[in-house]
C-alpha cells in the first residue's frame, strides 16, 4: 500500500455517468455512515436500546452532522470563499471539519437522549466507536481529493500531489506527508480501544459510560492537535495555534471540567 501511495496520483472520480459524476469522498463518506449504522445498531442491542430510536437519531445526526462540519470548514478557510461563494455548496470536491460535527452531534444526542429518556452518557458511548471508525474510512477520501495533506518530505511513504493542488508556496514540491493516513491509522486505534473498554464495562456490569464518550473526545483531540504541526492547509491562527490545535486545547479542556465534576459527585471511576 505505502509503494502505492508513494508513485500514484489519485483521480477523484470514481465513476463517470455523464453529467453527474460520483466521486471518491462522497463514496466514501456513505459508505462510513453506513458501517457506522451497524456498528451503533450492533452496540444498541446490547445495551437493549431499541433499533428504531438509533436509526431515527442517526438520521438528525447525519444531517446536523454535516452542515456544521462544512460550515466550520467554511469559517477555518473564509478568506478563500468569501472570494468563491459558488463552492460554499460544492461539499462532493471536499471541505468538512470534523469538529464542527463533534460539537452538533454532542447537541444532538443530548436532545434525543432527554427526550427519550435515556442516560446521555450510555447513547453517546454508543456513537463515538462508529465516529472513530467512520472517520478512519472518511479520511481516504481527502486522499482522493488531494487535500490536507501535511508538510514536504522524502520518506518513503509520501503522497504525489499534483501541482494543481499544492498549497501557495509550495509548487517546487512533489511529495508530502499523507496526513489523511496518519489520522486514518489513529482513529481506527482510537475505534479499537473504544470497542474493547464496551466488551470490559459489559461484561464486568461497569456503569461508567461517559468515560468512553471522554476517551474518544480526548484521544481524538490530542490526535488532532499532533497532526495541525505537520499540515499545511491554510487556517486561521491565534497565538501561534491553528484553530483546530485551540478546539481541540477547548474540547480537552472541556472533558477534564467534565470528569473532575463527576468525580466530586461521587461518581465510580475505574
Amino acid at each position: 500500500m505505502i509503494n502505492f501511495l508513494h508513485t500514484n496520483i489519485p483521480e477523484s472520480i470514481f465513476i463517470y455517468l455523464g453529467s453527474i459524476n460520483i466521486y471518491y469522498y462522497g463514496l466514501l463518506i456513505v459508505i462510513s455512515i453506513i458501517i457506522g449504522l451497524q456498528l451503533a445498531l450492533y452496540l444498541a442491542s446490547v445495551y437493549k436500546i431499541s433499533k428504531e430510536l438509533i436509526i431515527d437519531s442517526v438520521f438528525y445526526l447525519i444531517i446536523g452532522g454535516l452542515l456544521s462540519a462544512r460550515i466550520f470548514h467554511i469559517f477555518l478557510e473564509l478568506p478563500y470563499y468569501m472570494n468563491h461563494p459558488w463552492q460554499t455548496l460544492q461539499i462532493w470536491q471536499g471541505g468538512l471539519a470534523i469538529h464542527g460535527g463533534i460539537i452538533a452531534g454532542i447537541i444532538i444526542i443530548y436532545l434525543i437522549a432527554k427526550k427519550n429518556k435515556i442516560d446521555f452518557w450510555l447513547l453517546s458511548s454508543i456513537y463515538v466507536p462508529s465516529l472513530a471508525l467512520a472517520q478512519s474510512i472518511g479520511r481516504w477520501g481527502n486522499y482522493f481529493n488531494q487535500e490536507l495533506y501535511g508538510l514536504p518530505t522524502n520518506k518513503d511513504w509520501g503522497i504525489p500531489i499534483d501541482f494543481y493542488h499544492r498549497v501557495t508556496g509550495f509548487e517546487s514540491y512533489e511529495y508530502f506527508h499523507p496526513t489523511f493516513l496518519y489520522e486514518s491509522i489513529g482513529n481506527f486505534l482510537i475505534f479499537l480501544i473504544l470497542i474493547n473498554l464496551h466488551f470490559v464495562f459489559f461484561r464486568k456490569n461497569i456503569k461508567n459510560y461517559y468515560l468512553i464518550t471522554l476517551v474518544y473526545l480526548v484521544f481524538y483531540s490530542i490526535l488532532r492537535f499532533s497532526l495541525e504541526f505537520v499540515r499545511i492547509d491554510k487556517t486561521v491562527e491565534f497565538f501561534g495555534l491553528r484553530l483546530p490545535q485551540i478546539s481541540s486545547l477547548i474540547i480537552i479542556l472541556f472533558c477534564v471540567i467534565i470528569f473532575l465534576a463527576l468525580i466530586n459527585k461521587n461518581k465510580k471511576v475505574i
